[in-house]
């Protein structure tokens, strides 16, 4: 992959073979940063599972403690009082049946799908629309539920949804670069925690094999799984 000057220029002082402490890489990231809009700061985690098996798909909701930075655009399909509660929450498109239509259309202008249970029989046939962006509401996320309000205020305030690839890997966002780095290192341990949390019971082996941070545009660092981020920031304080 052909790289653009900026990301050699500040690449320059990584060392890819060295091992680097969270919060150490947190702040690099943060300095290593360049481009003229505020990056996100991602983690890619590699698992030791085999995604292929349904006991070994790693899948779960967290509610970041700082955010990710974005505020996402919320579809919910519900009618009657729940649409209602959906609107009063936040949520930027509610309706039912004609909402099922025009996103049957082509119409993709959200970022999360929620919806209450009576709506699935219909929102059941867009899978092929919004299957394939992982759009498709589902009760193992959260977001095919009768507390509307509930799921919307919390997507609002940064829950987020962490699921393996085909890989093994999980690919989130933990906040941008124009966060403090303590923020982006509460963000970071509490989403570790919650991983850890989710390990499926049919995993063996070691369990997390790699985690790499880097900013949208920026260079990525290698994290030294030994060292605890929350040791790092008492050290600080």
């Amino acid at each position: 992959m052909k790289r653009g000057k900026n990301y050699i220029e500040k690449a320059k002082d990584r060392a890819k073979t060295t091992l680097v402490s969270p919060f150490s890489a947190i702040k690099w990231v943060k300095e290593h940063s360049f481009a003229k809009f505020d990056e996100s700061v991602d983690l890619s985690i590699n698992l030791g599972v085999d995604p292929r098996k349904a006991d070994q798909i790693v899948r779960g909701t967290i509610v970041l403690p700082n955010g990710s930075g974005k505020v996402p655009k919320i579809l919910v399909f519900a009618q009657g009082e729940k649409a209602t509660e959906a609107k009063n929450a936040g949520a930027d498109y509610v309706g039912a049946d004609d909402l099922v239509e025009k996103v049957s259309g082509g119409w993709l202008d959200f970022d999360i799908c929620i919806s209450t249970p009576d709506m699935m029989k219909n929102v059941g046939k867009l899978g092929k629309v919004l299957g394939p962006r992982k759009l498709m509401p589902n009760p193992k996320s959260g977001t095919v539920t009768m507390d509307i309000e509930k799921a919307v205020r919390e997507i609002k305030k940064g829950r987020l949804e962490f699921r393996t690839d085909k890989l093994g890997v999980i690919h989130i966002t933990i906040g941008r670069v124009s966060f403090e780095a303590k923020q982006l290192a509460e963000n970071y341990s509490a989403l570790i925690d919650a991983i850890i949390k989710a390990k499926p019971s049919a995993a063996k082996g070691k369990y997390i094999k790699s985690i790499y941070i880097s900013s949208t545009m920026g260079p990525s660092l290698k994290i030294d799984l030994n060292k605890s981020v929350e040791s790092e920031m008492e050290e600080v304080a």
